[in-house]
This record gives structure tokens, C-alpha cells and sequence, in this order.
């Protein structure tokens, strides 16, 4: 897979993150890029993003037989990623989306 999709998300993943700082002090959220499904010869690439305080997790998943898609699911930090995943075009999400996704399911 080009690096070039989970590099775009990265950068807004990483603008949100600041914004959320920057206005929600009580939120602090964990960024994460997963190996595992890759290394378990799933062809994708996974990112979290984790509030430890609520214990709520949102999923985001970059899968090489679905270019051009943004898989995404919001689960807690014990529950095991599941099958009910969302999907957006990635040209649709932008860092206010990501803000705003991040504000609602760790606020």
C-alpha cells in the first residue's frame, strides 16, 4: 500500500489532536498507529485514537483492498474491534471532522 493515504490521515489525525489540546485540557487523547493487522498478513493499516479518562477509543483503518476508503468505528478501550465498521470516502475527512468526532465521543 502507498504510504501516502495513512500519511494524510496521520497529518489531520495529528492537527485535531493539537486543536483538542489546545481547547478540551480534560480530553488528552493517545494516538496510535497499529502493526498488528499487517503483521497478522491483514492487508491494512490501523490508527487509534484513545481518551483514557473516558475509556472510549475510536478505530480508524486503512484497508488496501478498499482504496480510497476510510473504515471507522467508535468502541471502548476493553472492547475487541468488531466486524460493524462505518466507512466514509478518506477524501471526505478533513481535521474539523476528526475534531469533531474526538470533542463528541470523549467529551
Amino acid at each position: 500500500m502507498s504510504e501516502e493515504p495513512l500519511k494524510a490521515l496521520s497529518d489531520m489525525v495529528n492537527d485535531a489532536h493539537a486543536r483538542i489540546q489546545a481547547s478540551h485540557e480534560h480530553i488528552n487523547p493517545v494516538v496510535e498507529v497499529r502493526r498488528g493487522m499487517r503483521d497478522a498478513g491483514i492487508p491494512a493499516d490501523v490508527m487509534t485514537i484513545d481518551c483514557l479518562r473516558t475509556r472510549r477509543r475510536i478505530t480508524l483503518i486503512l484497508h488496501d483492498e478498499q482504496p480510497g476508503m476510510l473504515l471507522y468505528q467508535f468502541i471502548t478501550i476493553e472492547e475487541e474491534v468488531g466486524d460493524d465498521f462505518q466507512s466514509m470516502a478518506l477524501s471526505e475527512m478533513d481535521t474539523q471532522k476528526l475534531f469533531q468526532w474526538i470533542e463528541e465521543h470523549f467529551g
